[in-house]
């Protein structure tokens, strides 16, 4: 029984596995909330359940890359919850889970090509990675400024499944006739139960007191504007 949490974007979304097969959700898909949603979402799913935290396998919860406030709630509360109850903590790439949602809603003759997730960060920069149809990492997690010619490598060898909260912004950018897009994969809770239930049989569990979320990049703080002060004489 494990307790999956994903805050890594503009989705409060928590969700319970049992066996890797999701058996409850709360979410909340816009207004980055996750920060007065989750504990509430967390205690109304285990109530509805007849469970408390003791009676969880793990926590597992989305790393990163994404957005630094959005992780660093979700990470600590996975931490907090593990170490209160003495169950091991669990982390899943977020380009991996994302992966896996789209993974799952493909009929086998559209499973062609690799998977490219794109996540929003600023301007025309993306968190990105490069998956195929099993699941397995073909280019690492890294960040990337998209224009003409980006993934061409890619691109010239046949489909390109771009999915993602950042396929909008992208879409001409990346046009090309093997780029597919897919703009409904949503973070998701409900796209990690699998993925934590196979690390939970693997025993792939981090150090509680030392985990940090992944966040790819240093976290640039918005520098306000100086302000303008006008002396009268």
């Amino acid at each position: 029984m494990i307790l999956n949490l994903e805050t890594s974007a503009e989705v409060c979304s928590v969700a319970l596995s049992h066996q890797g097969v999701l058996i409850g959700i709360r979410e909340q898909v816009q207004g980055m909330k996750s920060g007065t949603l989750l504990t509430v979402f967390i205690e109304e799913l285990l109530q509805e359940h007849h469970l408390r935290v003791q009676d969880l396998d793990a926590v597992a919860v989305s790393r990163g890359p994404g957005s630094y406030t959005g992780l660093r709630i979700g990470v600590s509360a996975a931490k907090g919850l593990c170490y209160g109850a003495g169950i091991p903590l669990i982390a899943i790439s977020t380009l991996e889970a994302l992966t896996e949602g789209y993974v799952s809603t493909l009929t086998p003759e559209l499973s062609s090509g690799v998977i490219c997730p794109l996540i929003d960060a600023r301007r025309m920069e993306v968190y990105t990675a490069v998956y195929d149809f099993s699941g397995v990492l073909c280019a690492p997690a890294r960040a990337r400024i998209v224009g003409p010619g980006s993934f061409d490598e890619w691109l010239s060898r046949g489909p390109v499944h771009f999915i993602g909260n950042a396929v909008t912004k992208c879409r001409d950018a990346l046009a090309h006739p093997n780029a597919v897009f897919c703009d409904r994969v949503m973070h998701s809770a409900r796209n990690l139960p699998r993925l934590s239930h196979e690390a939970f049989q693997q025993q792939r569990f981090e150090d509680i007191a030392y985990f940090e979320p992944f966040y790819l990049k240093d976290f640039m703080p918005t520098q306000p504007k100086a302000s303008v002060i006008h002396k009268t004489h």
